[in-house]
């Protein structure tokens, strides 16, 4: 009993690891794009999306091909899981184009979790611990300090109409709690995550791809600009992807979303220091309850706790 709580316990502490890991270069997209400023929030959600949905497909297309029949048959989750995909970049680009790097991920990553234990609720009848209600509080305190730290600075760059960017920023909440869900719900049917995130992803890619061919043209213009889609699609979208699919596989998805609010930080921190975003002390003080939120999640409970049972991987 107790060798299967440690198992249970470092399969848990991998994914966290994997997922902490995905919000952190996930956090640097919105400084990226800012390098590209004449391509569209359109066409930088489709390439980062689109290219990096793509390659994970092609990563896993031998485990696509063998698992063809069980996809099949859970091709409603697939779809939905897709379409969430498609319309998620779109949506967070926007919103960070429109309200600023730092509200626009801070809207759309801090209500992710919030969204993700409500599609839990709905869907699985699944109740809240006091753990994570107490961890998601923080975490979302953190956010919504950090978002009126930044309104009240009047400093956030680019930002030309922060109202449509917060509606636009919870349409992304909503859209990456939802492929998170659909992806871990496949993967609870036994189908192996990198197969599942491939599919999902590779099929939201193919959707992405009209918007990339009508949008896409300037991040052809310079050498600059293509850089940042091809770093956009290879490290946050392609390796991030990997990295959230197999925590995905470790830790519910209401966690994994939340554990991904260190992503606004990263954002926050970075929109400071890179793209001259300014950021008061009481966002400074968002960001630290976003730290308890993240100890609050990561500490280990000790050997009695219950972990959530592993999905191969491979």
């Amino acid at each position: 009993m107790t060798n299967a709580a440690n198992a249970g316990g470092q399969s848990n502490a991998r994914g966290i690891a994997g997922v902490l890991f995905a919000g952190t270069v996930w956090g640097t997209t919105g400084t990226a794009a800012t390098f590209a400023p004449d391509v569209s929030a359109a066409a930088i959600g489709a390439a980062a999306m689109g290219i990096g949905g793509l390659g994970q497909a092609l990563l896993a297309l031998r485990g696509i091909a063998r698992a063809r029949a069980a996809l099949w048959q859970h091709r409603g989750l697939l779809v939905l899981g897709a379409l969430a995909v498609m319309i998620y970049p779109l949506a967070f680009y926007s919103a960070m184009r429109l309200a600023g790097v730092t509200i626009g991920t801070v809207v759309t990553i801090g209500t992710a979790p919030l969204f993700a234990a409500l599609i839990e609720y709905v869907m699985e009848r699944s109740l809240l611990t006091l753990r994570w209600t107490v961890g998601a509080l923080s975490g979302v305190a953190g956010m919504v300090l950090i978002c009126l730290a930044e309104g009240s600075s009047h400093s956030a760059v680019g930002g030309s109409s922060v109202p449509l960017g917060v509606a636009l920023g919870l349409l992304g909440g909503f859209t990456y709690a939802l492929y998170s869900w659909t992806a871990r719900s496949v993967m609870l049917r036994g189908v192996r995550s990198s197969v599942v995130m491939g599919a999902t992803f590779g099929l939201g890619g193919m959707f992405l791809m009209p918007v990339l061919i009508v949008t896409g043209g300037p991040l052809l213009a310079s050498w600059g600009n293509a850089a940042v889609g091809l770093y956009m699609a290879f490290v946050p979208m392609f390796l991030g992807y990997i990295c959230f699919g197999y925590g995905l596989s470790r830790v519910r998805a209401s966690t994994a979303t939340t554990l991904t609010l260190i992503e606004p930080v990263v954002a926050a921190v970075l929109a400071v220091v890179i793209v001259g975003e300014r950021l008061p002390a009481l966002g400074w003080i968002g960001v630290g309850l976003v730290v308890v939120c993240l100890l609050v999640l990561t500490i280990p409970r000790g050997h009695r706790a219950q972990t959530v049972p592993p999905i191969p991987s491979e």
